[in-house]
């Protein structure tokens, strides 16, 4: 999987199917965590969230990852244009998620906005239990993507879209995924709850907080 080959024109391809609705849901929830000190961010895209996370926590440490060579150099050109003072908060790591291995127990704020999406069911359970195992045991995690409504025209608009979306990105990008998987019950089998979640667009986009419930040993 890899979204080089779009990349330049990613910005506009989203513009033109959602409008802001994209980083509205991304940053939904991002005032109202707790400042973090270091955050993981998987699948950033071109670098606008980051950008705001900067902005609102000035002194978190970021590792931003991402598999695509040229989503990252979008990202970091535009966290050295608006934020030059803050850029060097940034490591920007270029792998795959499936396979990099994180430190345990290291970030207090894991962000996954639209790339869980991208991937079947046995991956993106490894993929959560893997960015579980990296969060610590009090941490956040912001996650932003689609959701297939309960019922009525909003239910069918929703997968129209998901089935054209899905399509564009299996040719274009080479994802694996041809189906929405709701990451809910992984996230929860790891010990997070849901704190908070805004939806928009009819109730096709979410935006949501989960926090890691303390353990009691």
């Amino acid at each position: 999987m890899s979204f080089d080959a779009i990349a330049p024109w990613y910005r506009a391809l989203e513009w033109i199917a959602f409008g802001s609705q994209l980083q509205r849901g991304r940053v939904a929830c991002l005032e109202e965590i707790a400042a973090p000190r270091r955050a993981l961010i998987v699948g950033e895209g071109n670098g606008r969230f980051l950008c705001e996370l900067l902005r609102v926590h000035p002194t978190v440490e970021v590792d931003c990852l991402d598999a695509s060579k040229r989503m990252l150099q979008l990202t970091r050109e535009r966290v050295e244009q608006t934020w030059p003072d803050r850029a060097a908060h940034v490591r920007f790591l270029r792998d795959d998620i499936t396979s990099w291995i994180p430190l345990e127990n290291h970030y207090d704020l894991i962000v996954t906005h639209f790339v869980l999406d991208c991937f079947r069911e046995p991956d993106l359970r490894l993929i959560v239990q893997k960015l579980a195992g990296a969060a610590t045991q009090t941490g956040t995690w912001l996650l932003a993507d689609f959701r297939v409504p309960s019922g009525g025209f909003a239910r069918l608009r929703a997968r129209v879209w998901l089935a054209l979306m899905y399509g564009f990105f299996r040719v274009t990008a080479r994802i694996e995924a041809n189906e929405l998987i709701d990451p809910a019950p992984f996230m929860q089998s790891q010990d997070f709850t849901l704190a908070m979640q805004h939806q928009f667009k009819g109730g096709m986009l979410k935006s949501e907080s989960w926090r890691r419930k303390m353990r009691q040993d």
